[in-house]
Parts: C-alpha cells; structure tokens; sequence
C-alpha cells in the first residue's frame, strides 16, 4: 500500500505565491540586469578614436578649433554629434582640449579677448585658462579643461569621443 501525501490548501497557496512572486521578481531583476551588463556584452563596431581629418603635420603650438562628427546610438534614436576641441603641439605631443569651461560649460574660445591673449576665454562669467587647459585660479572655473586622448593613423589625427577629466585646484 502506498500511502499518497495530500497537499493542504496552506501548501497550494503557499507555493502559488512563491512561484507567482518569484516570476514577478525575477521580471523585475532581468531588465535592470541586462541594462547593467549590456555595455559589456556590446561589440565595438569601429574603434573608440573618430578621425577629424586633420592632418598632423599641419598643427602648430597654436590651438586651433578642430570639429569633428560621428553616430551615436542612443536607444533607437540614431544621431550624428558633433565634438568640438581645441587641438596643438607642444614639441612632439599633441594636446586636444574640451571648449567646455569648467564652471558652467559655456564654451572657451582662444585668443577672443584682447584684454587676455594667449588665453582661452570663457565669455559666460569671465573664465581664463592658461593655454595648457589649467584654470586661472582667480577666476569662475574650479578645474582644468578636460583633454581628448588621441591617435595619430597614417599622418590624420584621431580623437577619442569623450574628453577625460583632469585634476584641478
């Protein structure tokens, strides 16, 4: 004789709620999830330096303003950005700066104020930085401007999509 175990109807409801609210969980946990690991499971398509065609050998010690575009996928909506910076050399290395002032990111212009030359001028509130991206501590901005890491391929100079923070005073 075998004896069957009779499941209560505590013990039904019981496992009805768990499996019911483990579903539940688990439909909230998965997205949250996949939205955290996502950026590591992409493949990189092209590479994180966006050519700006400008060539190498045409920059000088001073900054230039160099724009360049690239596509950027940002959930379903498809756009084209356009980077901004400001681009020179010092001796053999290449500096590539943000134009974005560090106080309240209007943008920097070189050599725009008579008052300041050979500087870069933040109109907004009267920012300076020295030409180096270091601020001019008795002014707005709290840090330097950020810079671009570069690439230099077959003689064009490569920027990377975002500028990297720098320490600041």
């Amino acid at each position: 004789m075998s004896e069957k175990q009779q499941v209560t109807r505590r013990q039904f409801l019981t496992y009805t709620l768990m499996g019911v609210g483990g579903f539940m969980a688990a439909g909230t946990v998965m997205p949250m999830l996949r939205m955290a690991i996502d950026p590591v499971l992409q493949v990189k398509a092209e590479g994180d330096f966006i050519a700006t065609g400008v060539k190498v050998d045409e920059l000088t010690n001073e900054p230039k303003r160099v724009d360049y575009q690239f596509e950027q996928q940002d959930g379903w909506y498809k756009s084209t950005v356009t980077q901004t910076a400001w681009v020179y050399k010092e001796g053999d290395e290449i500096i590539a700066m943000s134009p974005i002032c560090k106080h309240l990111g209007c943008n920097v212009n070189w050599n725009s104020n008579p008052n300041f030359p050979n500087r870069f001028y933040c109109p907004c509130h009267g920012g300076l930085y020295d030409k180096d991206g270091t601020n001019d501590p008795k002014t707005p901005p709290r840090g330097p401007l950020d810079r671009y890491d570069y690439e230099v391929k077959d003689g064009i100079l490569y920027l990377s999509k975002r500028a990297k923070a720098r320490g600041g005073a």
